[in-house]
C-alpha cells in the first residue's frame, strides 16, 4: 500500500533541483564548528585538567571563520589557552592551534590529538 497522491509514478518529480552555487553559499554562511570527535578529544583533556585543579571554566565560540574553545582558570579572567580550529589554514600550517593567554602560538598542526599533546605532562629526571 503506497500513497502516490503527492507525485507522479514514473519518478520524474522525485527530487528538487537546487543550483550548486546556492548550496555552496548556504554552506559557507554557516559558522565553523568542532565535530563530535574533536569535541570529545578536547573535553577529555578538559576533564583531566579540571581533575588536576588547573582549569575551572570553558567557553566555545563558533565564528564564521573559526571555532574557538577557550579555557579559564576563573570565569572572570581572560582565557589561559585557546584551542582554535581555522579551516582556511588547513593546507598551509594546519587547521588546529593552541594559543596562550598572551597570543603566542604554542603548537599548530593538522591533527588535533598532536596539537593537544602540548598539554601532556613532560617526564622529568629525578635523582634518588
Amino acid at each position: 500500500m503506497t500513497d502516490h497522491s503527492s507525485g507522479t509514478e514514473d519518478g520524474e518529480a522525485s527530487g528538487i533541483l537546487i543550483p550548486l552555487h546556492e548550496a555552496r553559499n548556504a554552506r559557507l554562511d554557516q559558522p565553523v564548528r568542532f565535530d563530535r570527535r574533536e569535541l570529545d578529544q578536547i573535553l577529555r583533556l578538559y576533564g583531566r585538567m579540571v581533575a588536576a585543579n588547573e582549569w575551572r571554566d570553558y567557553a566555545i565560540d563558533h565564528l564564521t571563520d573559526r571555532a574557538v574553545f577557550s579555557v579559564f582558570r576563573r570565569a572572570s579572567e581572560v582565557p589561559l589557552f585557546q584551542i582554535v580550529k581555522d579551516p582556511k589554514l588547513a593546507r598551509r600550517q594546519g587547521a588546529f592551534a593552541v594559543i596562550a593567554a598572551g597570543g603566542r602560538i604554542l603548537k599548530r598542526g593538522q591533527e588535533l590529538g598532536r596539537v593537544l599533546g602540548v598539554f601532556d605532562a613532560k617526564l622529568k629526571l629525578v635523582e634518588a
